[in-house]
Protein backbone atom coordinates (compact mmCIF):
# COMPACT_ATOMS: atom_id res chain seq x y z
CA UNK A 1 0.00 0.00 0.00
CA UNK A 2 1.14 3.55 -0.74
CA UNK A 3 2.01 5.93 2.11
CA UNK A 4 -0.90 8.44 0.87
CA UNK A 5 -3.44 5.50 1.41
CA UNK A 6 -2.07 4.51 4.65
CA UNK A 7 -1.89 7.88 5.90
CA UNK A 8 -6.05 8.86 4.56
CA UNK A 9 -6.65 5.50 5.88
CA UNK A 10 -5.67 5.70 9.35
CA UNK A 11 -5.67 9.10 9.87
CA UNK A 12 -2.13 10.40 10.01
CA UNK A 13 1.85 10.98 9.30
CA UNK A 14 2.53 14.93 7.90
CA UNK A 15 2.34 14.42 4.05
CA UNK A 16 4.60 17.29 3.63
CA UNK A 17 7.57 14.65 3.24
CA UNK A 18 10.58 16.69 2.88
CA UNK A 19 13.03 15.20 0.01
CA UNK A 20 15.79 13.78 2.10
CA UNK A 21 18.57 15.89 0.23
CA UNK A 22 17.29 19.53 1.04
CA UNK A 23 19.44 20.80 3.56
CA UNK A 24 17.47 21.51 6.78
CA UNK A 25 18.63 25.06 7.57
CA UNK A 26 18.03 26.53 11.35
CA UNK A 27 17.15 30.56 10.58
CA UNK A 28 17.57 32.55 13.18
CA UNK A 29 15.81 36.35 13.51
CA UNK A 30 17.68 38.90 11.94
CA UNK A 31 19.97 41.49 14.61
CA UNK A 32 20.04 45.45 14.57
CA UNK A 33 23.28 47.13 14.59
CA UNK A 34 21.53 50.77 14.97
CA UNK A 35 25.20 52.84 14.83
CA UNK A 36 22.64 55.91 14.05
CA UNK A 37 22.20 59.33 16.04
CA UNK A 38 18.60 58.77 16.33
CA UNK A 39 19.49 55.09 18.08
CA UNK A 40 22.13 56.66 20.15
CA UNK A 41 19.81 59.23 21.86
CA UNK A 42 16.31 57.16 21.94
CA UNK A 43 17.39 53.43 22.36
CA UNK A 44 15.59 50.42 21.03
CA UNK A 45 12.65 51.46 18.76
CA UNK A 46 10.00 49.03 19.07
CA UNK A 47 9.36 49.29 15.27
CA UNK A 48 12.51 48.39 14.21
CA UNK A 49 12.56 44.95 16.95
CA UNK A 50 8.69 44.36 14.78
CA UNK A 51 10.33 44.71 11.76
CA UNK A 52 13.31 42.06 12.65
CA UNK A 53 11.23 39.44 13.27
CA UNK A 54 9.20 40.46 10.03
CA UNK A 55 11.98 39.64 7.82
CA UNK A 56 12.90 36.93 9.55
CA UNK A 57 9.74 35.14 8.93
CA UNK A 58 9.90 36.26 5.08
CA UNK A 59 13.16 34.49 4.65
CA UNK A 60 12.03 31.56 6.45
CA UNK A 61 9.01 31.74 4.12
CA UNK A 62 11.06 32.50 1.26
CA UNK A 63 13.57 29.52 1.90
CA UNK A 64 10.84 27.05 2.56
CA UNK A 65 8.75 28.21 -0.64
CA UNK A 66 11.82 27.58 -3.14
CA UNK A 67 12.08 24.05 -1.65
CA UNK A 68 15.51 24.37 -1.40
CA UNK A 69 15.63 24.58 2.08
CA UNK A 70 13.70 22.81 4.82
CA UNK A 71 12.66 24.87 7.69
CA UNK A 72 14.23 23.86 11.08
CA UNK A 73 11.84 24.60 14.24
CA UNK A 74 14.53 26.11 16.95
CA UNK A 75 11.28 27.56 18.95
CA UNK A 76 12.71 25.25 21.23
CA UNK A 77 16.37 26.69 22.03
CA UNK A 78 15.21 29.80 23.12
CA UNK A 79 17.18 29.58 26.15
CA UNK A 80 20.06 28.71 24.02
CA UNK A 81 19.74 31.68 21.66
CA UNK A 82 19.02 34.05 23.97
CA UNK A 83 22.30 33.04 26.75
CA UNK A 84 24.42 33.35 23.22
CA UNK A 85 24.06 37.54 22.84
CA UNK A 86 24.11 38.34 19.32
CA UNK A 87 24.85 35.90 16.90
CA UNK A 88 26.66 37.92 14.56
CA UNK A 89 29.78 38.07 16.68
CA UNK A 90 29.79 35.14 19.01
CA UNK A 91 32.20 32.90 17.53
CA UNK A 92 30.38 30.54 15.49
CA UNK A 93 27.84 29.83 18.20
CA UNK A 94 24.95 29.91 15.68
CA UNK A 95 26.23 26.53 14.35
CA UNK A 96 26.54 24.96 17.88
CA UNK A 97 22.54 25.76 18.48
CA UNK A 98 21.51 24.88 15.02
CA UNK A 99 22.94 21.20 15.48
CA UNK A 100 20.62 20.98 18.25
CA UNK A 101 17.99 21.47 15.94
CA UNK A 102 19.44 18.77 13.48
CA UNK A 103 20.06 21.80 11.13
CA UNK A 104 22.86 21.23 8.57
CA UNK A 105 22.27 25.24 7.80
CA UNK A 106 22.70 28.07 10.02
CA UNK A 107 21.22 31.17 8.81
CA UNK A 108 21.42 34.51 10.88
CA UNK A 109 21.20 38.10 9.48
CA UNK A 110 21.72 41.32 10.52
CA UNK A 111 20.38 44.95 9.80
CA UNK A 112 22.49 48.39 10.41
CA UNK A 113 20.79 51.23 10.63
CA UNK A 114 23.27 54.07 9.33
CA UNK A 115 20.28 56.39 9.73
CA UNK A 116 16.48 56.64 8.48
CA UNK A 117 16.87 56.93 5.24
CA UNK A 118 19.85 53.96 5.01
CA UNK A 119 19.70 50.94 5.97
CA UNK A 120 21.68 47.61 5.07
CA UNK A 121 20.34 43.87 5.46
CA UNK A 122 22.85 41.37 5.58
CA UNK A 123 21.92 37.51 5.46
CA UNK A 124 24.93 34.45 6.78
CA UNK A 125 24.54 30.88 5.40
CA UNK A 126 27.46 28.50 7.84
CA UNK A 127 27.76 25.17 7.28
CA UNK A 128 26.50 23.85 10.79
CA UNK A 129 29.64 21.22 10.55
CA UNK A 130 32.37 22.67 9.95
CA UNK A 131 31.36 26.16 10.85
CA UNK A 132 32.12 27.94 7.46
CA UNK A 133 30.75 30.26 5.65
CA UNK A 134 28.60 29.07 2.45
CA UNK A 135 26.54 32.38 1.15
CA UNK A 136 26.00 35.77 2.03
CA UNK A 137 24.15 38.56 0.54
CA UNK A 138 23.83 42.19 1.22
CA UNK A 139 21.50 44.77 0.15
CA UNK A 140 21.09 48.36 1.01
CA UNK A 141 17.83 49.89 1.13
CA UNK A 142 16.46 53.40 1.24
CA UNK A 143 13.73 54.16 4.19
CA UNK A 144 12.49 53.07 7.62
CA UNK A 145 9.45 51.06 6.86
CA UNK A 146 7.91 47.75 7.43
CA UNK A 147 7.37 47.97 3.20
CA UNK A 148 11.35 48.85 2.43
CA UNK A 149 12.36 46.02 4.72
CA UNK A 150 9.99 43.37 3.59
CA UNK A 151 10.66 44.44 -0.08
CA UNK A 152 14.90 44.44 0.49
CA UNK A 153 14.78 40.50 2.14
CA UNK A 154 12.32 39.22 -0.69
CA UNK A 155 14.72 40.81 -3.29
CA UNK A 156 17.62 39.22 -1.85
CA UNK A 157 16.34 36.07 -1.48
CA UNK A 158 15.10 36.57 -5.09
CA UNK A 159 18.16 37.77 -6.57
CA UNK A 160 20.87 36.08 -4.56
CA UNK A 161 20.29 34.08 -1.76
CA UNK A 162 18.19 31.60 -3.86
CA UNK A 163 20.37 32.22 -7.39
CA UNK A 164 21.68 28.61 -8.75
Amino acid sequence: MGTLFLALMFGFADLSIADPGTPRAAVFNFELIDTSLEGSVKGINDNETKRLVLISDLLREKLSESGRYEIADISHLQVQIEEAGYLHSCNGCESKIAAQAEAQVAVTGVVQKVSNLILNINVYFHDVESGKLIRSASADIRGNTDESWAHGISWLARNRLLKP
